[in-house]
Formats: structure tokens, C-alpha cells, sequence
């Protein structure tokens, strides 16, 4: 690393690895400033008595684009969920799968509660719908709300949105009002519909983790606070100002409104709290993810980690993780009671004994996405010559969006000193 380097990039999240790793293939020097004692921003994994807790609720979705670009796939050893999932109504689960992958599970769902028979049909036409075509086709399509898509484009019931759409991409897009812009919806569903949702073996820490692993040694500079951005300059917290030729703000949307003022508006928040609990047994078989198709307590929806990956927790016990949409106001003890409450229900008495790990709440989990706000679905990544921001908050809020922000980011940055030379 050099002592001047080109560009300062701010934040060592996966929009500010993926902008390093870019600027490294190019020849650009650069030094990354992290606040944290490690890289990944909001995809950490922290290591609590044996087990694995990823902070929040976080899955992969192997179809992204930019992430079969960056990541050496096989290396991470992806873990992957069951292409279904288990909707708790009246009282019992019912198993919706891919009818692809599934073809008799998806027949039989078809006479269950979630939904009509009809809905169920629909449900494949969107499967095959939203399959066709090049991605960037999907997305450029009228954009309104992810509900009204659902009920006036799809024609599904109430029954089917409320009890399926709404836990189910409530919980990816951590609102369950479906108000997230239908660009979005159309890229996940594409992306669920392609690939498989999956895990590392050992984390999601593992996926920053191999970018950094990546970059020029020392190029990442951690626990460093920026205080303020400047015309190519930072002021470190403690150590005075920095110049370079270029500077990359990578932090989420709130902290970058707060480092560049005028230059950029607050994205909004979606956020969530995830409560992990250990247990000796784990209250359901195989990898798949349990919705609360009732709504009747705080957990929408619930996954057995350990069963998914063994790394995720010690030899014959079994880590479970259970995630809440919204940062509600209610202590951490009073929302574990609710969710004892809930969950006593869908597995009985046996959650009494279940220990609890720790409980994440994330106020800023992903940016809002409400419709009309993915309008361009990629928005500006540089906001005047030599000062650059990028994160999901410019793309989509996702791991997909995060890195191509970066990489958006990069070749601004690039663009811009060649013209400076020339």
C-alpha cells in the first residue's frame, strides 16, 4: 500500500471491497477506511459459544449476477435452503414448493390453506412469467408497487398475498405492506426462480472475508472513524486529514447522507431483529425456512441454521434463528417472551428450554425501496469529479446491488484520472 494513495474509499462493506478489488485490477492505489475491527459492514458473523451468528438473518441467493462475477462460489462450500418453504395457518404447517423442483410437493400444495387451487396456478404462471426474458427486461418494466403487481397484475387472492407474498418477500424486503417497488420484487423473484438460497458453510462473514483476501496486503485500514469528508480529503477521528485524488464513500445510506449533507439525501431504513436460540434438538427436520402465514406475534419467519450448515452451531446441538420484520420499541427480554409465546405454538413446550444467544436489532438493515424509488434502477454513483459514493442504497438493496455499486463506483473513478491525464 502506498502512503499517498490514489483514492480513499470510506467503509469496508461489500460495496467498498468490491470498488478496492476493482480499483487493484486496474493499478489504482488505494486504502480502504473502516471504522469496525473487521470488513463486511452489515455481513458479519460473530462467533458466540460455539456458534455461528450471522447479524440478522441473511441468506445468499446463488443466481446474482455480480456475485457469480466476484466470488469463487465453490470456496464459500454454499449450504443450501430446501426450494419450499413451511407457511404456519390454522394451526399447521403447509409445505409451498418450486413446482420445478418439487413437481408432486407442488401438485399436493395446490389443496391446502395458503391459498386457492387457483392461486397456486398463478403462482406457477409467475414463475414461468418472471423466467423469461433477460433480467434487464424484467426490470425495466412498469414500476408501482409490489402489491398491486400481486393483486391486479397477478390476480392473486388476499389469502395467498397475506398468507404467502407478505411473509415470505415481507421478509426479504423487510416490510410486509409489499410497498417495495416491483423492480425489486421482479429481481428476487428472478433470482429465487434461477437459483438456490444458501448459506457458507461457516457464515456470511466468509463472503467479505474472501474479497479482502483478495486486495493488496494493508490496504485495508481498520478501526478508523472518518469524521467528515472534504474537496479529496477525509478527517480521521484522532489523526487529522487524508488526501487523495479520489475519494469513495461506502457506508450505508445513512451514514453517507450524514459524511456528504446536501450532496446526498438519506435513502430511508427497513430494519429487523433477529433472536438466535440454541437447543439440544432442533424443533424441525431439513433446511427450510417456517413463515407465519397468521400473523399473530412478532416472528415472521423461522429457520433451524444448524440444519442448513452443521458449522453453524457445536456437535449435537441446534441453532435456531428467529426474525422479526420492524425494530420494534419492546425490551429484549419482553420480545423473547413473545416470541416463546408464538413459537410454543408451532413446536410446543419444548421452547421453554431454549437458550437464548443474543438478540440483533438492526435499525438499518436494508434502504427503503418503497415504488419509485428504483427509478433508475441504478442511480448516480458520482456525485462530482474526485467524490464518489456507492452501496445497495445506489443499486438494490442487496449483496448483488452492494457489489456492482462498487464496481459502478470504480470505473467513475477510473474514468475520471484517465480524463485528468489525458
Amino acid at each position: 500500500m502506498t502512503e499517498n494513495p490514489d483514492v480513499l474509499v470510506v467503509g469496508a462493506g461489500l460495496a467498498g471491497l468490491c470498488c478496492g478489488k476493482r480499483l487493484a485490477e486496474c493499478g489504482i492505489s488505494f486504502r480502504i477506511l473502516e471504522a469496525a475491527d473487521g470488513v463486511g459492514g452489515r455481513v458479519r458473523t460473530d462467533l458466540v459459544d460455539g456458534y455461528r451468528l450471522d447479524r440478522g438473518f441473511q441468506i445468499y441467493l446463488t443466481a446474482y449476477p455480480e456475485g457469480r462475477r466476484v466470488l469463487d462460489l465453490d470456496a464459500l462450500d454454499l449450504k443450501p435452503f430446501t426450494r419450499a418453504a413451511l407457511v404456519r395457518v390454522g394451526g399447521k404447517f403447509h409445505r409451498v414448493a418450486d413446482p420445478r423442483a418439487e413437481p408432486a410437493g407442488s401438485v399436493w400444495s395446490l389443496f391446502n390453506h395458503v391459498g386457492s387451487t387457483r392461486d397456486k396456478l398463478r403462482l406457477i404462471r409467475l414463475f414461468w412469467e418472471i423466467d423469461r426474458g433477460r433480467l434487464d427486461q424484467q426490470i425495466a418494466k412498469d414500476e408501482r408497487l409490489t402489491l398491486d403487481l400481486l393483486r391486479w397484475n397477478g390476480s392473486f387472492s388476499p389469502v395467498m398475498i397475506d398468507r404467502f407474498f407478505r411473509p415470505f418477500f415481507g421478509g426479504m424486503f423487510l416490510e410486509n405492506q409489499l410497498a417495495t417497488s416491483s423492480r425489486f420484487f421482479r429481481f428476487v423473484f428472478r433470482m429465487v426462480a434461477e437459483g438456490l438460497g444458501a448459506v457458507p458453510a461457516l457464515g456470511m462473514q466468509s463472503i467479505p472475508d474472501q474479497i479482502a483476501a483478495r486486495l493488496p496486503p494493508g490496504s485495508v485500514q481498520l478501526n478508523t472513524q472518518v469524521e467528515s469528508i472534504g474537496h479529496r480529503e477525509v478527517t480521521i477521528a484522532g489523526r487529522g486529514r487524508a488526501r487523495a485524488r479520489a475519494v469513495v464513500v461506502a457506508t450505508d445510506g445513512p451514514a453517507a447522507a450524514r459524511l456528504l449533507g446536501r450532496e446526498l439525501a438519506d435513502p430511508g431504513s427497513n430494519g429487523t431483529v433477529t433472536l438466535y436460540y440454541a437447543s439440544d434438538r432442533a424443533p424441525v427436520a431439513g433446511p427450510i425456512l417456517m413463515l407465519d402465514g397468521e400473523g399473530q406475534g412478532p416472528v415472521n419467519h423461522v429457520a433451524v441454521m444448524s440444519n442448513v450448515s452443521p458449522g453453524y452451531a457445536p456437535p449435537g446441538k441446534a441453532l435456531i434463528a428467529a426474525a422479526v420484520i420492524g425494530v420494534p420499541p419492546d425490551a429484549d427480554t419482553e420480545l423473547d417472551h413473545q416470541a416463546r409465546a408464538q413459537l410454543t405454538g408451532w413446536f410446543g413446550a419444548a421452547v421453554s428450554g431454549w437458550q437464548l444467544l443474543r438478540v440483533y436489532r438492526i435499525p438499518h438493515a436494508l434502504p427503503d425501496q418503497t415504488a419509485g424509488k428504483l427509478n433508475p434502477w441504478h442511480r448516480p454513483v458520482r456525485l462530482l469529479p474526485g467524490l464518489y459514493v456507492c452501496g445497495d442504497h445506489r443499486d438494490n438493496a442487496s449483496i448483488d446491488g452492494a457489489m456492482s455499486s462498487g464496481f459502478r463506483a470504480a470505473q467513475a473513478v477510473m474514468e475520471d484520472l484517465a480524463a485528468k491525464r489525458a
